[in-house]
Parts: C-alpha cells; structure tokens; sequence
C-alpha cells in the first residue's frame, strides 16, 4: 500500500472529464489501486478521492464520511447522480486545494448509481455529508472542481487567497 502524491489546482488532469471505466479491464490492478487510494485519503485526512487527484483519468472514486465516527467505506465506479433535491450552502474543502474553503450550493440529497469494488452496480440515497461528497467527487470526475460552483466575485477573492496558500503546497 501506498500513499499517492494529490494532484493540485492547476494540472490539466483535474480539468479533464473521465472516460468510463470497463470494469473487466480494471479488475485485476484494482484492489492495489483501492489499497492505495484508501492509504492516500486517510493520509490527507480526507472524506473522498477521485482518480484524477492522483493523476488517473478514470472515472473511479472512494467516498467515507465516517457516520457516527464508523468506517463505512464506498467504492464508486462510473458514478452518475440520478435525482437532486432540496438546496444547501455549505463550507467546501478539497484535497487538490490545501487550505481553501468556500460556501458552496449544493443539493441537499441525491441518489447515486455506481459499481463497487466487485463490478456490481447499486443505488443510494443520501443527505448531509454524504450528499455533499457524492456531488464533490462526480464533480471531479467531470473535470470540475468545487471553486467552480463560484460566483465570479467570488471566484476572484478565492483565487487571491489561492495564491498565498499556494506557496505552502507540496
């Protein structure tokens, strides 16, 4: 297992929209690629990862909001939300962009469809938390990231604080 390097604001990957992931064609590298992307996101201390913040274009996510302080780990393989509802605006952080926040509109639940590890595909509903990082993660594998729900105003204040954080990324 192996702790991955997070790509940052700025590389062309987090802007590129993934192409579906053949499941088959997968399979045998992915129970090491999930070890390591489970390693990376504890790692950071994160809530979800997608494969293009370790420099993979696929279309491949881990999710654990952690409720009630448990593990409850989710695989996300070809996600797709299928229903929105209600509204939230919300504080957003991202692992990509270390040290950086904004309120963000989000809806309130959603209900995802996806693969898990073993191919098989399901549905789930989900709100809070969960809700949120579903959205943030399909986000990202649409070559979208959280900064882009912005208003332009401001997307302008974000992007002044982005550059004294920035100094500090590795």
């Amino acid at each position: 297992m192996s702790i991955l390097r997070i790509t940052k604001l700025g590389e062309p990957i987090l802007k590129k929209v993934c192409a579906p992931v053949d499941y088959d064609a997968i399979r045998p590298g992915l129970p090491k690629l999930l070890r390591d992307m489970w390693a990376t996101l504890y790692s950071a201390k994160g809530v979800g990862l997608a494969a293009p913040q370790i420099g993979l274009n696929v279309r491949l996510s881990v999710v654990d909001v952690r409720p009630q302080g448990k593990s409850q780990r989710l695989v996300l393989i070809n996600p797709e939300i299928i229903a929105r509802a209600g509204a939230v605006c919300e504080e957003e952080g991202c692992l990509s962009l270390p040290g950086v926040y904004a309120k963000i509109n989000r809806y309130a639940r959603v209900r995802l469809r996806a693969l898990d590890e073993r191919g098989r595909p399901y549905e789930l509903d989900a709100d809070g938390l969960l809700a949120k990082a579903f959205q943030h993660e399909v986000d990202h594998l649409d070559g979208r990231l959280f900064i882009d729900h912005l208003e332009f105003v401001e997307k302008l204040k974000i992007m002044s604080l982005i550059k004294e954080v920035r100094k500090n990324w590795s």
